[in-house]
Order: C-alpha cells, then sequence, then structure tokens
C-alpha cells in the first residue's frame, strides 16, 4: 500500500528524454540520482526547495522492460526516508512525457559499430521541498533488472538495481547542490582498443570532486509481486542499507570491472577514465563522485551503467614497419650503410585493400609502386621523403602513410683487449671502432659481461671475479646508426694477495674454525691447497677446521687457477688454541620433593680452578660444592660454569625435578555439635597445587546427602548442608582428587555420625 507519511508540499515536473523504436522492452543498464537546491521554501523559512533528477539508461535491444510510466504496466515511483526511519516519509509517482535515444559514435570512419547496441535515456525531474533537519534523507529508486549476459556479477538476471543519494545534515544547513555527470559514458568499448574517457562531473558550488570506482546497489529481484520487497519493483522502494552487487572476484571487482589485464583506471582527481578491454562481454560498472567544502563531505553520486565489450572491426588503416614515428603520424625507416631498402607493409585489412600506391619524389622523376611491400636501390646517403595509400582514388574507405627513410653512411664497430693471465689486475681494452663517413661517433658503449657498462672511448677495467666473459662494444653515431662487435675474456688470474679471515685467533679447544678465504679473483674452479699446522689438510674454497689439541699452529695456503698459474702464502702462528676445562657434576639426593628440596651438588669438573652455580635464576654460588633449596616445585634448571687457568670456560646445565606431594587422608567420624572440633566431615592433610576435587555423601539407602569440590568446605550433618540434620549413624563417602601433574586419586569409605 502506497502512503505518505508526513504533511509535504511539492512541485512534480517530469520529463523523460528517449526516442522510441516503437514499443519494445528493454533491460535497464544504468542510472544516477543528482539534486539541485533552489533555496528555502516559499513560506516556510526551515525548509529547502529542491529539484531532484534521476537519469535511468535502458539497452534498446534486449528483452527486459521499458521505462516504468503510467502506460507502462509498472509506475514510475521514488520514496524517500529520513534517518533511520524504516517507513518513507514521502512516496512520489511520475508519468512519461516523451523518449529519445542516445547516438554511439566510436569516431573512426573505417571501424564498423555493431548494430547489436543501442541505448535509451530517461529523466525524471521533480521538486520537493524537505524540512531542514539532524539527519539524512536518501531518495530510492529501485528496480529489476539487469541483462542476464553480463560477465563480470554474480546472477545478473536476478540483480536489479538501486539508484539512491544521500541528503546530508550539512548540505541542507548549506543548501547545497550535488555534483552532476557532464556525459553518459560510451556503451561501446572495442576489445584489444585503448579507450579515454571523461567522465568528469560540474558542480555548481565549486566544491572539490573525488573521483573513485565504487560497487554498484542491488534492488529489486524477479521473484514475488511486482510490488513485493523482492519483486520487480518494490513498492515502496526499500530503505537503506543497500547491498552491493556481488563481483566474481579474483577475476572481477569495483575497482577492476574489467578484469585485471584491461589496465582500467580512474583519475581520483580530474576523472579521466583510461583502459585496455580484453574480453568481449557486458560489464557492470560504477563511479562515485564525492563533493567536499573545507574538508567536509556534503554528497557522493553513484553512477551505476554498464559497458558493452565488442570486437570492432577497423577496416582500413595504413601502416608500414618502421623504426620510428614522429610528428605522431610519420613513418621514419634508416638504413646505415646500404642503400638498397625494403618497406614493409603492415596496413589492413587486406581483405578490404584493393590497391596500393608508394610515391617518392627524386629531383624532376618519381620513384612509384604498386605492390603491397616495397624495395628499391636509393641513389646515395641521403633523406627521401614519400607517401604509401591504400585505395587509392576510392571514394570508399582509405589511408595514407607518411614515409621518410634515411640513408645513412655505416660505421664498424671493433676492439682488442689484453692482460697479464697470471697477475690479478685490470684488463685493457683498446677501441678500434671506424665511422665509414663523415658523421661522429657518439656513444662508446661497453658490456663487460659481469652486468657492468660504461660509455668510454676505452678503459682498464677491473674484474672481482674470475669466468668467462662476453664483452660488447656498442658505438652509435649522431645519426642513430648502430654496430656491435663482441669477444669472448678468459679471465682466470691468480690473487695478487691471498688474504683469509680470522687474521689470527685465540681460542680454546674443542674449537671449529671456519676460514673464510677473501682472495680475488677466485672461484670454486681453482685448486686450494690448505694446510693447517697440525698435518690436517683442506681443499675448499673456504674450509671450516676443528682444532682438538692445544698448541700453536701456522696455517698456509697455495692457490693454482685454471690455466696453471700458482701463488702461495703462510699465515706463521696465525692460530693459538690453549686447553679449556670440562665441566660435570651430579646432585644428591635423586629424589626431590616439595617437602624435601635441598640438594648438594657434587663436582665432576676436570682442570677448573673457578667455579660458578646459576640455581634456576633463584640463586647463585661460586663454591665448587654449593647446596641449593629449590623454592617450588617442578622442572628447575642447574648450570656449572667452570674456568681453566688459561682462562678458558665451559658450561654445562643439567635439570632437575621437584616432585608436588599431597598428604591427604579422611577421618572416620565427626561430631557435628557446634562445639567447633571436628564439626565437619572433610578431608586432611596438605594439598596445595591440586587440579580439581570432588566429595559426594550418601546414606545407606543410596539417597545423596552432599556434593562438594572444596576440600575446605566438608559436610555439616545435614541434607545438602541446609536441610534437616541427619540421624546419628554410618555414611558411605567417596572422594576425586586431581592431583598437580593430573594424577587421580579415588578415596572411598564409611564415615560414622556421632551425636
Amino acid at each position: 500500500m502506497r502512503e505518505n507519511y508526513l504533511t509535504h508540499r511539492f512541485f512534480l515536473m517530469i520529463s523523460l528524454l528517449c526516442i522510441v523504436h516503437g514499443v519494445q522492452a528493454a533491460h535497464l543498464i544504468g542510472g544516477e540520482i543528482t539534486y539541485n537546491c533552489l533555496g528555502v521554501s516559499t513560506g516556510n523559512p526551515n525548509s529547502n526547495t529542491y529539484e531532484f533528477t534521476i537519469n535511468v539508461f535502458r539497452d534498446c535491444q534486449s528483452g527486459g522492460s521499458e521505462f516504468d510510466s503510467p502506460t507502462f504496466f509498472v509506475n514510475m515511483h521514488i520514496t524517500v526516508y529520513q534517518g533511520s526511519n524504516q517507513f518513507g516519509v514521502y512516496y512520489l509517482e511520475a508519468p512519461v512525457v516523451e523518449q529519445v535515444d542516445i547516438e554511439e559514435n566510436i569516431g573512426n570512419p573505417c571501424i564498423v559499430v555493431p548494430s547489436n547496441v543501442c541505448v535509451e535515456q530517461g529523466t525524471y525531474t521533480f521538486e520537493l521541498d524537505l524540512p531542514r533537519v539532524g539527519e539524512s534523507y536518501h531518495i530510492v529508486y529501485q528496480r529489476c533488472c539487469r541483462n542476464n549476459t553480463i560477465n563480470n556479477i554474480l546472477s545478473p538476471e536476478s540483480s536489479g538495481s538501486t539508484y539512491t543519494i544521500e541528503l546530508t545534515p550539512e548540505a541542507q544547513s548549506l543548501c547545497n547542490s550535488s555534483p552532476s555527470f557532464q556525459d553518459y559514458p560510451p556503451a561501446i568499448l572495442c576489445a584489444g582498443q585503448p579507450f579515454s574517457y571523461d567522465f568528469s562531473a560540474t558542480d555548481a558550488d565549486g566544491d572539490q570532486l573525488v573521483y573513485e570506482f565504487c560497487s554498484p546497489y542491488l534492488g529489486g529481484g524477479n521473484s514475488g509481486g511486482g510490488g513485493d520487497p523482492n519483486g520487480v519493483a518494490p513498492d515502496p522502494d526499500l530503505p537503506p542499507p543497500f547491498n552491493n552487487v556481488i563481483f566474481l572476484a579474483p577475476t572481477y571487482t569495483s575497482t577492476s570491472p574489467l578484469g585485471d589485464g584491461a589496465d582500467f583506471e580512474l583519475n581520483g582527481t580530474t576523472g579521466l577514465m583510461t583502459g585496455l578491454p580484453q574480453f568481449e562481454g557486458q560489464f557492470v560498472v560504477g563511479v562515485c563522485v564525492s563533493e567536499f567544502r573545507n574538508g567536509v563531505l556534503l554528497s557522493t553520486v553513484r553512477r551505476d551503467f554498464q559497458f558493452n565489450v565488442t570486437s570492432c572491426e577497423i577496416t582500413v588503416f595504413a601502416e608500414i614497419d618502421r623504426d620510428s614515428i614522429v610528428g605522431g603520424d610519420i613513418y621514419v625507416v634508416s638504413s646505415c650503410g646500404e642503400t638498397e631498402v625494403t618497406l614493409t607493409n603492415e596496413s589492413g585489412l587486406p581483405a578490404f585493400i584493393d590497391s596500393y600506391q608508394w610515391l617518392f619524389p627524386l629531383g624532376v622523376n618519381s620513384i612509384e609502386g604498386a605492390d603491397r611491400d616495397f624495395t628499391y636501390d636509393f641513389p646515395g646517403v641521403g633523406t627521401y621523403e614519400g607517401i604509401m595509400v591504400v585505395n587509392p582514388g576510392s571514394t570508399g574507405c582509405t589511408d595514407t602513410a607518411q614515409v621518410l627513410v634515411n640513408i645513412f653512411p655505416g660505421l664498424e664497430s671493433e676492439f682488442a683487449f689484453e692482460y697479464d693471465t697470471c697477475v690479478a689486475d685490470a684488463v685493457n681494452f683498446t677501441n678500434l671502432s671506424t665511422s665509414l663517413g663523415s658523421q661522429a661517433i657518439v656513444s662508446n658503449q661497453w658490456r663487460y659481461g659481469n652486468g657492468q657498462a660504461e660509455d668510454v672511448f676505452q678503459n682498464n677495467h677491473l674484474y672481482v671475479d674470475p669466468g668467462a666473459y662476453n664483452v660488447e662494444l656498442e658505438i652509435r653515431d649522431e645519426n642513430g646508426c648502430v654496430d656491435v662487435s663482441s669477444q669472448v675474456l678468459s679471465y682466470f688470474p691468480v690473487p695478487d694477495l691471498i688474504v683469509i679471515s680470522p687474521s689470527e685467533f685465540r681460542g680454546c679447544v674443542p674449537a671449529e674454525i671456519f676460514f673464510d678465504n677473501l682472495s680475488f679473483p677466485i672461484n670454486d674452479t681453482y685448486i686450494f691447497d690448505w694446510e693447517f699446522g697440525d698435518g690436517g689438510l683442506g681443499e675448499d674454497l673456504s674450509p671450516t677446521y676443528l682444532y682438538e689439541t692445544p698448541g700453536l699452529y701456522t696455517v698456509s695456503l697455495a692457490i693454482t687457477s685454471p690455466l696453471g698459474c700458482t701463488t702461495d702464502t703462510t699465515f706463521t702462528d696465525l692460530i693459538l688454541m690453549e686447553a679449556a676445562p670440562t665441566p660435570g657434576f651430579s646432585v644428591t639426593p635423586d629424589l626431590l620433593t616439595n617437602f624435601a628440596s635441598e640438594l648438594q651438588v657434587v663436582d665432576e669438573s676436570l682442570g677448573a680452578y673457578r667455579w660458578f652455580y646459576d640455581f634456576n635464576g633463584e640463586a647463585t654460588s661460586l663454591l665448587p660444592e654449593p647446596i641449593h633449596v629449590f623454592r617450588d616445585t617442578g622442572q628447575a634448571y642447574i648450570t656449572q660454569v667452570v674456568t681453566h687457568p688459561s682462562g678458558c670456560v665451559d658450561s654445562l646445565t643439567q635439570f632437575v625435578d621437584i616432585k608436588p606431594e599431597i598428604t591427604f587422608y579422611f577421618p572416620n567420624a565427626f561430631t557435628p555439635n557446634g562445639d567447633g572440633l571436628n564439626d565437619d566431615f572433610k578431608p586432611k592433610g596438605f594439598t596445595r597445587g591440586f587440579k580439581s576435587y570432588s566429595m559426594k555423601v550418601w546414606n545407606r539407602w543410596g539417597e545423596p546427602l552432599f556434593t562438594g569440590t572444596d576440600p575446605l568446605r566438608g559436610w555439616n550433618g545435614q541434607k545438602n548442608n541446609t536441610g534437616r540434620d541427619q540421624p546419628p549413624g554410618m555414611y558411605l563417602y567417596e572422594a576425586i582428587l586431581i592431583g598437580p601433574r593430573g594424577e587421580k586419586m579415588d578415596y572411598k569409605g564409611m564415615i560414622t555420625l556421632i551425636r
């Protein structure tokens, strides 16, 4: 049922623009709502008068719905909500006046525009007085459905649209007008063809505009009656919040509605949209423009629209293979040292081309050709201008390519090098390149094969690593002509100086020492002969060696290159290994508990003359055999650090277990007479650290009298400790205790109640 929930005055003006191609159905493919504040309402200083505009776009070629109107089975209706009120405060209906279509223009006469794309636009405009309030108004129009052939959202055939705009309290107080998009985007995009579209909006108040991709809203469905909440035209339109359409992620998202490969971008400041569609299909896109004044958001216009990406056939274009393009449309082909040039034609589409014409004016004569490709031996060095025309003289689609042929003198790259193969020194490179004309060589680019390059005439280059390097010299003259020569350099000298780390070492046995060979240039293709001074040998580039005996050791290294050059060095008294103590200790007694946590350390170390003990971080001692009492139960460590007279130190850590013990028993009688002695039946003993406890008491007929989970709270002789006194006699009990380490203890027996 349609209702107005507030008294209101409004003047409703509706204009719908679309030329009708007969009476045919169409699906909605986009729309948005904007507003313009006309000033304070006449006769009501607390209200503003607004002109709202709803643009709706539909696909003329689909089999869906016409625009809503009194002549259609659904009339155009708009619902206005205030704040969180779930009931519309305004409900409007609008008739249809006339219809006009939107022409699609790709802008290239040689492109065949698909005939199955048609877009119609409807513009509903109405005025409405709205009181200025501290809450937002939401103007809502909802309708089903979208084209069921849409590629980038889930269930497009049942995904309707919600066109809405929020009139914020800030916008009301300022009598703000929302931004308005200038044009509808192109309905047709060509797959594989870049596009650029000005998606900018205008704002009457001159506010700052920010553009971004956003998700279109769902609204209306294809189930239920026409006016049901999930029907084709919810009546009334549903209130916010609104659900987003569901993009088929990760391939499609609201910020990448044409897919990742489309390079779809929207400039947040200018609104310029660019992209390169890759796949044919229909794609839902959402763009929002938000306006800010002094940093405060006033409104956001959300445009929901559809791109049709199709295969656009460009019938004729003139194009040749080239070295560069200048001036945007002149194809430049350059030849260095060769006067015969072949111009390769890349014009298309061949099926639409009947003939070609090549024309190069040459003095009083002209060079002409009619084949697709053109080969000619030009007279000599110089610049020759010409054209290539496809379909010359045709009244249909033709195109012309301007051609510029440069014949330049040649040049020749050449170089030599030399170095001492047994000395790690720089390689001398000599440039022997020549120019065959008067042009200057402007670049000598050396590429040394090791990732380094420089532009110099000639140079000495020092290699850090040995190897076989492919050295290139690329020369370039002032005409842009290039020649490259290359040679393989086998660089395997021996190091000028053998350097290893450590440069000296003093330590305690046993010790593993890593000898880092810092000599250069070397790699693992060299032969390495190590002598470590204690009889040990090695062949690795940078070995690790274990010294186990005290002493002073001299280390030597000989290096032989793959070319047979050898160098060696002796490092005298490089390694000093000193004796080290051997840590060791035991403890007594073997069993420690919370009732007996004192232990005695028995020293078993060798070669020590100083001791240090750490008892679980609780205490330390310098005595060789200290005594320690642990504060708590559980696993605890003992670390012994011993020092040799040489200063060498070693350590040993052992763990001990201090076990928690529970002394727990039940008395066989109790006297609940209130004298403060033995009034409750409960366990006696030490129960520190237990995890859980439960006790139950029954009479001789099996009736439960007491259940408790606290060992300090016992049975007082009454039923559940609150009922009547139980008679003297024998009672059955059972208690279950889970100890500190999860051990289960079960106690059962009889208790005598004495009064």
